[in-house]
């Protein structure tokens, strides 16, 4: 078992590892807000569920875009609130989920991006060469709220995006209507997540479906494709394949 010192050496390590992928790239951060930019007006409403350091949720802002921004990592939420402070954001301190309630978050302390609630995604993809090195070595209980609360509180979003590592499918459980464009990651070494989330989508409503691969941002299709398409096209993806973004538009025609 880890000692305090080391575990706190490993936080700090893992916030540092953090800052550096989302903040120490400017070029990148330049592409995803032209690209946000054909996505998002100003004075839309946004969900940014999984917002980590805040690096999408500040894009979001600056586009004029109104941010309810959710965290329920307490050094990840601290540092949003120290300094990410705008009048048209909302920091919530909770996992969002199918219900009500409360849940364990699984925390890697140097690896915090791959923080979970979900122990079955946790246990597929630790069998792949890209999580061997991952602990996930504290667990605190976090409140739990769901996608139609947040709807009933705040209205309902242009734009909702989820990065929450394996509890995608989970969290449109707790959705009972459609929203017009959702972002979820797929991982290769766990599809049958982006699938089940795919899925659940079906269920609320006709969308059409991009990708990115990777943080290139940019669709890797021109037109937009069916449901049935993208889960073949995902399938056919090697479990080396670069992980990504599956955007999902709602279809009103």
């Amino acid at each position: 078992m880890e000692t305090d010192v080391s575990l706190d050496l490993s936080r700090t390590l893992g916030f540092g590892r953090s800052l550096l992928i989302y903040y120490g790239q400017p070029w990148r951060r330049r592409a995803l807000r032209q690209f946000y930019g054909k996505l998002v007006q100003p004075g839309d409403l946004v969900f940014d569920i999984g917002a980590h350091v805040g690096s999408r949720s500040r894009t979001l802002l600056g586009l004029g875009a109104t941010v309810v921004a959710v965290e329920p990592q307490p050094d990840f939420a601290d540092f949003i609130t120290r300094t990410l402070r705008h009048p048209k954001l909302t920091l919530l301190r909770k996992a969002i989920g199918r219900e009500q309630g409360s849940i364990d978050l699984h925390i890697s302390s140097r690896h915090p991006t791959v923080t979970s609630t979900s122990e079955s995604w946790m246990s597929t993809v630790k069998e792949s060469s890209g999580f061997q090195k991952v602990a996930w070595d504290r667990v605190e209980r976090v409140e739990m709220t769901t996608l139609d609360q947040m709807v009933a509180a705040y209205g309902r979003p242009s734009l909702c995006k989820i990065d929450v590592e394996g509890a995608e499918a989970d969290i449109l459980r707790g959705l009972s209507t459609p929203l017009p464009l959702v972002i979820f990651e797929y991982i290769p070494a766990a599809m049958g997540v982006a699938g089940e989330a795919m899925t659940e989508l079906q269920r609320l409503g006709r969308y059409r479906f991009n990708r990115v691969s990777g943080e290139q941002h940019r669709f890797l299709h021109e037109d937009w494709i069916s449901h049935d398409a993208l889960l073949a096209e995902l399938s056919s993806l090697d479990v080396a394949s670069p992980s990504g973004d599956i955007y999902a538009r709602l279809d009103d025609q």
